[in-house]
C-alpha cells in the first residue's frame, strides 16, 4: 500500500528535490495505514496516505485561505428525489488520490518520507508543487481544481450548493454532486455518461464504482416500478 501511495506521488509529480535555503522551514509528514472494509466487513483493501504534519504550518506563510465547500445532505436527498422521479440512472465514481490533485499557491518545503529518502539527495527536501493529505489548504485546493475542470466541460454550478453541477439538453439530464472523493450522477442519456466519465478519466484518476448502492455509507434501496427510493443507515 505504501509503495502505491509512492507511486501516486510520482505519477502526479508531488514535489521536486532542492537544497533548503537558511531562511527557510520544513513541514514534517507521517504515514496513516488503514483497512478499508466492504459494506459486509469483509476487508477490500490496504490503505496507505502520506500525510503532511498539518500543526507545523503557520498562517501566512504556509498557508492563506482554508475553506472548501462540501455537499449538503440536504442537497442528496434532492437529487435523490429527483432521480427517483425522472427514474434516472444513477452512478457513482471515487478520485483516487484526491487531494494529490490540488495545485499549491503557497511555496511550501517538506522533509523527505521515512524510507524514501533519495539514495545520495538524503539532506535534500522536498519542494511541493501539488498538495498532499493533511495540509490545511489541501481540500480546498481539490475544490478549485475540479470546479475549474468540470465547469470547462460545459457543467454548470448551482449557487444553492457549489458541490453540485449540472448539464443538460432538451431531451438529457446530468446532475453531478462532489463529496470530496467520492462523485454521484444521476443521468438519463448513455451518450452523455459515457462522454462525462471519459473525460473525468482524462483530467483525474477514477474508480468506477458503476450503480451506486451505497451513497455516504448509507445503503439505497429501490422500487423504480412505483418510483420510491429509500436510504437505509
Amino acid at each position: 500500500a505504501i509503495e502505491e501511495e509512492m507511486s501516486s506521488i510520482d505519477k502526479n509529480t508531488v514535489w521536486k528535490l532542492i537544497e533548503l535555503l537558511p531562511v527557510c522551514k520544513t513541514i514534517g509528514n507521517k504515514w496513516v495505514l488503514k483497512i478499508k472494509c466492504k459494506a459486509n466487513g469483509l476487508i477490500e483493501k490496504y490503505k496507505a496516505r502520506l500525510v503532511a504534519k498539518w500543526y507545523t504550518q503557520q498562517l501566512g506563510v504556509d498557508y492563506e485561505e482554508t475553506f472548501s465547500p462540501m455537499v449538503r445532505f440536504a442537497s442528496i436527498r434532492l437529487i435523490l428525489a429527483i432521480v427517483a422521479q425522472l427514474d434516472l440512472e444513477l452512478y457513482q465514481m471515487d478520485v483516487k488520490t484526491t487531494f494529490l490533485n490540488g495545485k499549491l499557491d503557497e511555496e511550501i518545503y517538506m522533509d523527505q518520507p521515512l524510507g524514501f529518502k533519495a539514495k545520495g539527495q538524503e539532506h535534500k527536501v522536498c519542494c511541493l508543487k501539488r498538495s498532499i493529505y493533511g495540509l490545511k489548504q489541501a481540500s480546498r485546493q481539490w475544490n478549485i481544481r475540479f470546479h475549474n475542470s468540470i465547469t470547462s466541460f460545459g457543467f454548470e454550478m448551482i449557487e444553492e450548493d457549489h458541490c453540485v453541477y449540472l448539464k443538460k439538453s432538451r431531451k438529457s439530464i446530468l446532475i453531478l454532486s462532489l463529496y470530496v472523493n467520492n462523485i454521484l450522477i444521476g443521468w438519463n442519456d448513455k451518450t452523455l455518461i459515457k462522454t462525462t466519465k471519459a473525460w473525468l478519466s482524462s483530467y483525474f484518476e477514477m474508480t468506477d464504482i458503476g450503480e451506486a448502492h451505497y451513497v455516504f455509507g448509507v445503503k439505497v434501496t429501490r422500487d423504480r416500478s412505483r418510483k420510491l427510493l429509500s436510504l437505509l443507515h
